[in-house]
């Protein structure tokens, strides 16, 4: 019996991969196993960046936060502190945007807190 070669399937996946490729570099473009390699290697940051990016913008409204909150005369753990106490159920991102986009009502609730 003759060997079988399913090269319709194997063409299928490899130009799948070269596809993923489209805009690299180099021979990371167009050779298959350059390119598999970078597929591979971008497929795992963007995974593990989808996580940083989390981290990233937490810290980011972290900032905003402390910005605004000293400017209006309290440190960003005093005034995180009391907002939990005070039962202010507003997470930082609303908060930074607050601060950014409306200082007015942030020193409102920068007030109501103190």
């Amino acid at each position: 019996m003759p060997r079988s070669v399913n090269s319709v399937a194997s063409r299928r996946r490899r130009k799948k991969i070269l596809k993923q490729a489209k805009g690299y570099f180099g021979r990371r473009k167009n050779v298959y196993t350059v390119a598999k390699n970078a597929v591979e290697k971008a497929l795992c940051y963007a995974y593990r960046d989808r996580k940083v990016k989390k981290r990233n913008f937490r810290s980011l409204w972290i900032l905003r936060i402390n910005a605004a909150s000293r400017i209006n005369g309290i440190s960003y753990s005093q005034f995180m502190g009391k907002i939990k106490a005070n039962k202010i159920e507003l997470n930082r991102k609303v908060l930074a945007d607050l601060a950014m986009n409306q200082p007015n009502a942030f020193k409102a609730i920068v007030e109501k807190v103190k």
